[in-house]
């Protein structure tokens, strides 16, 4: 896919669109999951290269993206990316940065004031990042109607009243007071723990690891079943390997725990898997193999305002 497209599938009744704010090769493989090893990479070179791993270079490739989801006569989106004019000086590739993302979701059909839920699986940068628009540092929702669902421990974690995440990064501190702290202001905040439920299709779930409030949203119409998983992989390696964490997973045993949990339930219900970094396809079935996982279909994307389902 190019990064300038907007793809759709239809799960049940819930329509499924995929938004690219940026992809391309991002941090050496081994960088960016250092659990894994070469020959984990170069094994699979026929299926990972070049949609999730540059071989040459021998970099992870990996997509911002933001998953727009209609269902129930609303519109929800999963992730907001990086954000216009951050200061993010702990990530030197997002500091400043400079994107079309709401030039892209109009692309899309979407315009802000038509958004009803904004999600955010946790609170990192590339998750956030477009909660809010300014200039000048004056900081506002950018989704003037949407409810925005923050979980619970990723606020305390994050917010000042923990240092901002014990004070180990200034971004982190940065990321609150520009896309979160507005928000709050603004009264549009929900914060939540355990399970949510959106709508009779949507529900979210606590996955804690990556962050103390990393979350999943699953969702179930008809005969159709996706979980969004976040950063629970950022990498297909990790389902052939689900011990390896990412180097961002802060607590990494239990960020391990709730991968291979996921992943069960992901195989046994035969949900399409869809993080929230994957190049390529985006989103893939997972399969059991013996005591670990295999790659099942890829997910299969039409343009945007095409009729198309999921292969499965």
């Amino acid at each position: 896919m190019t990064n300038e497209s907007a793809q759709r599938i239809v799960l049940g009744d819930v329509e499924v669109i995929r938004v690219v704010e940026w992809q391309g090769p991002f941090a050496p493989a081994r960088d960016i999951v250092p659990g894994s090893d070469a020959e984990a990479w170069k094994e699979n070179e026929n299926w990972l290269a070049p949609d999730h791993w540059d071989r040459d270079g021998d970099r992870a490739v990996v997509a911002l993206q933001t998953w727009v989801l209609r269902s129930g006569g609303r519109t929800v989106l999963v992730d907001t990316g990086v954000g216009n004019g951050r200061e993010r000086p702990g990530s030197p590739r997002f500091h400043h940065w400079q994107g079309d993302f709401l030039g892209r979701l109009a692309g899309a059909g979407i315009r802000p004031q038509d958004v009803d839920v904004v999600v955010n699986t946790h609170v990192h940068g590339d998750h956030v990042g477009w909660n809010t628009s300014g200039t000048d540092g004056e900081w506002v929702p950018t989704f003037p109607n949407a409810q925005y669902l923050i979980p619970a421990a990723d606020d305390a974690h994050f917010g000042p009243d923990n240092a901002y995440g014990n004070g180990l990064r200034e971004d982190d501190r940065l990321i609150y007071e520009d896309s979160i702290a507005p928000v709050h202001r603004a009264g549009q905040a929900v914060l939540w723990d355990g399970l949510h439920r959106i709508d009779a299709h949507l529900t979210l779930e606590s996955a804690p690891g990556h962050t103390p409030g990393s979350s999943v949203l699953r969702l179930a119409s008809g005969s159709d079943r996706a979980v969004f998983v976040g950063d629970l992989l950022h990498s297909p390696v990790q389902i052939l390997r689900p011990s390896c964490n990412s180097c961002f997973c802060l607590d990494p045993e239990q960020a391990a725990a709730s991968r291979r949990r996921i992943l069960r339930r992901a195989a046994d219900e035969r949900e399409l898997v869809v993080p929230a970094h994957f190049g390529g396809a985006g989103a893939v079935e997972v399969r059991r193999e013996g005591d670990g996982f295999a790659l099942g279909p890829w997910a299969a994307w039409a343009a945007a305002g095409t009729e198309e389902r999921a292969a499965g």
